[in-house]
């Protein structure tokens, strides 16, 4: 059982500048200690570590803390892709053995970022040493994520927490059509996490059911990978809550959506 995304951070420190006073429930220090604690009862046996602050730091910070560490499976960091010392830093990083992939916060970009040119040889060094691309995105971002993976084709690509569908309002015609766009390359996958805090007051099963049925047949069993997005996670639900309506939502379907596709996805 792996968790391919999982967040840990210590207020004020290693580029922390995020959750704020306004997130109470997350507003505190939260430690390998605290992830070992969350995962216990659901057997997890390891984790994907993942950037949560768009800072040197907070990379090097999670780095550390995956050295001689085996619960830590691999470390999605951070790099400022588009400055001039972006390649050397990413051949710096890929020195590290637990760094998997980089995530630039493209939620918070200009939409039209991803498809900047200045970004190219940074990518062509992420391809160079196999690292993986997190597209953190919403739904107005996939056109561009598509245009970007047509020009990257070796590069491989992750949407995180399903590009945010928008389960509140229940609109699902135009985050359906463009995630089908983006599953019909073979280099893209999916992380089936985030889902709850994207959901308001529906997070029922009912709810949930038509964009994860959505997912599981556009990108298959095979490249949809579950995540907690934990800590994140508990301003919506709790741990073993999560995972047991992923489990129900994508019954009858390979085991390797909880462990084996993040394995080979980060290959960890």
């Amino acid at each position: 059982m792996i968790d391919s995304h999982l967040h840990l951070w210590t207020l004020g420190r290693n580029g922390c500048s995020w959750p704020g006073p306004d997130l109470p429930a997350i507003h505190r220090d939260f430690s390998l200690e605290d992830a070992k604690s969350a995962t216990a009862a659901a057997g997890v046996t390891g984790v994907v570590l993942v950037q949560s602050q768009p800072d040197d730091a907070d990379t090097d910070f999670l780095l550390k803390l995956a050295e001689n560490e085996k619960f830590i499976r691999a470390v999605v960091g951070w790099a400022d892709l588009l400055s001039t010392g972006a390649s050397a830093r990413i051949a710096a990083l890929a020195k590290q053995p637990k760094l998997r992939g980089l995530r630039p916060m493209l939620q918070t970009l200009p939409d039209g970022w991803i498809n900047n040119p200045g970004l190219d040889s940074a990518i062509e060094a992420m391809i160079e040493h196999e690292l993986a691309f997190d597209a953190l995105v919403f739904t107005r971002h996939l056109p561009g994520l598509r245009r970007f993976a047509e020009r990257h084709p070796k590069l491989r690509i992750v949407i995180d927490h399903a590009a945010k569908p928008p389960i509140a309002s229940g609109e699902i015609d135009a985050w359906r059509s463009a995630i089908a766009a983006l599953a019909e390359m073979p280099q893209i996958h999916c992380k089936l996490s985030g889902l709850l805090t994207e959901a308001g007051a529906r997070r029922d099963a009912a709810a949930l059911a038509p964009y994860v049925e959505h997912l599981l047949v556009r990108f298959g069993a095979s490249r949809l990978i579950w995540g907690s997005d934990w800590p994140v996670l508990t301003l919506a639900g709790d741990y073993e809550g999560w995972l047991s309506q992923a489990r129900a939502l994508t019954g009858g379907t390979p085991g390797d959506i909880f462990g084996g596709n993040a394995l080979r996805f980060y290959r960890c």
